[in-house]
């Protein structure tokens, strides 16, 4: 989650009750709410310049705040301060309130909860380059827009998650990236080859004997499961080993996150062992890679793929788990899931 920190109405609450008694002693310089608030987003602003990122020479920052009155007004108030302060520097931030407040504008469900989200940038290129990346990363949650060039005020609807976080930093990040051949590879950029090295650096991977004896050891610490990764037609033209769960790519992650209300019944734990394969030991061990992200450190794949246990003269079917009954396992020895049977990978 984004850092927070306490709401300006509090910050101005609290400097409003040290002020009264600074006033007590001294009346003859009372401070309005109009100073505490400027000096809130003073230091706001200076906050946010110091803790700001560099990327190709511009000043980049990303703030939430909760401010529960008048926020656009308040967040181009700091905007003008990051402005004074950074006059000749170039510079791109994005600043959001957070927390409810209700807009006066009402639909069917009641009000409607909207945020201050405000871009301002020293560079006008830079900040347009940022409203067409923000447009996409918040679709349907906008409900207004100002854009004068080198700001842009919006009204985003339930703005502040981790997500949103996430988002605007890498709106910023690409925004102000300077342009490159586009012949050679972005900064940061990895081959497939560096990615598939990464991939297997995380795994325990099995010869094709490895994974059949451990699919048939009654004494294994842990369920073990045979995954089939490949699509229909390639599994139709090279054949399977019956008895492995079928279970196509783009929905890999969806079935065995334990999290997830689309997974499969079997996928209620984190132990498993679940072992892939494509027909040449690829796509499988980015696949295995994936799942260690979910959390099923277990996962690993097959080296060579279904060629290699098809070389290896191995059987093409395998017994199905013990904890499986045999109705069951008579159905995920099938084709489970279809391409045409997928929507949006669940």
């Amino acid at each position: 989650m984004p850092s927070s920190e306490p709401s300006t109405d509090v910050i101005v609450e609290r400097t409003l009750i040290q002020s009264s008694a600074t006033v007590t002693a001294f009346p003859t310089n009372p401070r309005t709410l109009a100073d505490v608030r400027e000096e809130v987003a003073q230091s706001l602003a200076l906050r946010m310049i110091t803790k700001a990122r560099t990327v190709d020479g511009v000043r980049i920052g990303v703030h939430f705040t909760f401010s529960k009155k008048d926020d656009g007004r308040f967040l181009r108030l700091v905007t003008s301060h990051i402005r004074a302060r950074l006059p000749s520097s170039r510079y791109l931030f994005a600043i959001a309130t957070t927390g409810a407040s209700p807009t006066n504008r009402s639909t069917r469900g009641g009000a409607r909860v909207s945020n201050a989200l405000v871009i301002c940038g020293s560079d006008e290129d830079d900040v347009q380059r940022a409203v067409l990346l923000a447009s996409s990363k918040f679709l349907g949650r906008v409900d207004a827009v100002q854009n004068t060039g080198t700001l842009l005020a919006a009204s985003v609807r339930h703005i502040g998650s981790s997500y949103d976080d996430a988002a605007l930093w890498d709106v910023l990040s690409k925004s102000v990236r300077t342009p490159i051949d586009p012949l050679l590879p972005p900064p940061g950029s990895r081959s497939i080859d560096q990615l598939l090295s990464d991939a297997r650096s995380k795994l325990e991977r099995m010869t094709p004997r490895q994974a059949y004896d451990a699919l048939h050891d009654p004494t294994y610490p842990m369920p073990v499961f045979l995954v089939d990764i490949r699509p229909a037609s390639q599994r139709a033209r090279e054949g399977g080993i019956h008895g492995s769960l079928i279970i196509e790519r783009n929905v890999l992650e969806w079935r065995f996150d334990p999290r997830c209300e689309a997974r499969l019944a079997i996928a209620d734990r984190y132990d498993l062992k679940i072992i892939i394969y494509c027909q040449e030991g690829y796509t499988s061990s980015l696949a295995a890679a994936s799942l260690h992200e979910l959390g099923l450190l277990n996962a690993t794949d097959i080296v060579g793929g279904f060629a290699a246990w098809r070389a290896a003269g191995l059987p093409g079917q395998i017994r199905p788990p013990s904890t499986i009954s045999d109705e069951e396992s008579y159905q995920i020895s099938q084709p489970s899931f279809d391409s045409d049977d997928v929507i949006d990978g669940v």
